[in-house]
């Protein structure tokens, strides 16, 4: 377990107004006890911010600002930890933080003081990529998912699942090992109702994962139609800004064009595309080949057809095909049509907050569903752990009962509890601890 000195820059660098070094392990009263100057025999007050002038090594004052000490346990890192305050800019943290180096410190690794936080037992894993998340988030429903993370909703619900597999191994255990004892064995149907019941909760969670991915990364909208089908000026309009060109020349679009927007508090990364036809210009091609590259990662797209204008069979494919959303566009020129669709104009602003409300229901309407039932699977990592849980449970199956095997019964319910141990992070995983924290800032 890493305990020696480190230290680090834990605010954002630039002009500002404070900025603060953190400093955790062994040693760390003490180090900054000598960069104060302090006797041995001044106290430390645990959790009392004190005012304290920094000097240089050759005692030269260069800031006066803030010291915080937190002993261990009780600090993030379960170290003892101290948080100097001084002011911000660039000459004086970095002052700050050579003279700790100075005095034995070490530059911390990205992530490394969250790292200690969960190796000395104070945050689990999933707390810890939540740290991250909420650090990252942009949105106010990228910080409340990762709010409820950090507080530990999800780690609860996997601590309760994890205790039902080792129940139900422990019940297979005593049929292994008195498979006819007098007072009767466990009955199959007992361990089959425990198992279906796991495999159930597992299978709750996993349908979570979709839409809590999609909260955590940001949900893809694409714009799709013809050339000139008003997508550039609908893109500019939700943004809010002039992003995209827009001409009256079909074609003007030859790449994508993405962008992040913020949609009533929701994530949503908006991409306009470069419009479907039969193109003989050899740039506009390649255009069309980056929009059709768009539209099968969508999570949702937004078919852009003219009002009054006649759907094409390939429109209407995509309609029923993908998942779409019809907008008739330039809707302050001429009536909508008979095929139906959002009326919406770029120009008047007329439809956009429907359309608004429409994307927001479509893309993340689930989570006030599965919010007071089950925590959302927001990353990659979890929703790969439990698909392997819940395939462990599914080879359990067969070996319930008196022709099954309570032997290999038993040995996939452990492959189960082994991956929710893993995403947990019950267990020492070098690469996965590796590949969470390296994304990390350093003073975190």
């Amino acid at each position: 377990m890493l305990s020696d000195l480190i230290t680090a820059i834990a605010t954002a660098p630039g002009r500002g107004a404070l900025a603060v070094v953190r400093v955790s392990g062994q040693g760390a009263f003490e180090a900054v006890r000598r960069f104060l100057g302090w006797a041995d025999s001044l106290p430390v007050v645990p959790r009392q911010a004190i005012l304290a002038t920094f000097h240089e090594s050759d005692g030269t004052p260069f800031d006066r600002g803030l010291v915080t000490f937190f002993p261990a346990p009780a600090s993030y890192t379960g170290e003892d930890v101290v948080e100097l305050s001084c002011h911000g800019g660039a000459l004086v943290p970095a002052q700050l933080l050579a003279a700790l180096q100075a005095l034995g410190a070490r530059l911390a690794w990205p992530g490394e003081f969250t790292r200690r936080a969960v190796q000395n037992g104070k945050l689990d894993l999933l707390q810890a990529e939540a740290v991250g998340d909420l650090i990252d988030a942009t949105t106010r429903a990228q910080g409340r998912g990762a709010l409820r993370q950090l507080d530990g909703g999800l780690s609860r619900r996997l601590d309760e699942l994890r205790y039902e597999l080792l129940e139900l191994t422990a019940l297979l255990s005593y049929e292994i090992d008195f498979p006819e004892e007098d007072d009767g064995p466990i009955s199959p149907e007992t361990i089959r109702a425990g198992l279906e019941s796991s495999r159930g909760a597992v299978s709750a969670l996993l349908r979570t994962a979709p839409v809590g991915e999609r909260v955590r990364r940001g949900a893809l909208v694409v714009l799709a139609g013809r050339p000139n089908a008003g997508k550039s000026s609908l893109f500019n309009a939700l943004l809010g800004i002039d992003r995209a060109l827009v001409t009256e020349i079909p074609g003007t679009t030859r790449d994508a064009i993405e962008a992040e927007l913020d949609l009533d508090g929701w994530p949503v990364r908006l991409a306009d595309t470069a419009g479907l036809r039969d193109a003989t210009d050899r740039i506009e091609r390649l255009g069309i080949e980056v929009s059709q590259r768009y539209l099968a990662a969508a999570d949702l797209t937004i078919l852009c057809v003219e009002a009054g204008a006649r759907l094409t069979d390939e429109e209407h494919a995509m309609v029923r095909e993908r998942a779409t959303v019809l907008v008739r566009t330039k809707s302050d020129l001429g009536a909508v049509g008979d095929d139906g669709g959002l009326p919406v104009s770029a120009v008047t602003g007329d439809g956009l907050p429907l359309l608004a409300t429409t994307l927001v229901d479509r893309l993340f309407g689930e989570v006030e569903q599965f919010a007071d039932v089950e925590p959302l699977l927001t990353r990659e990592r979890h929703r790969l752990a439990l698909e392997r849980a819940e395939a462990a449970l599914v080879d359990a199956e067969p070996h319930i009962g008196a022709r099954g095997d309570a032997v290999l019964a038993a040995h996939h319910v452990r492959r189960a509890i082994t991956a929710l141990d893993e995403l947990i992070g019950a267990v020492d995983v070098e690469d996965v601890l590796g590949a969470i924290f390296e994304r990390f800032c350093v003073g975190k």
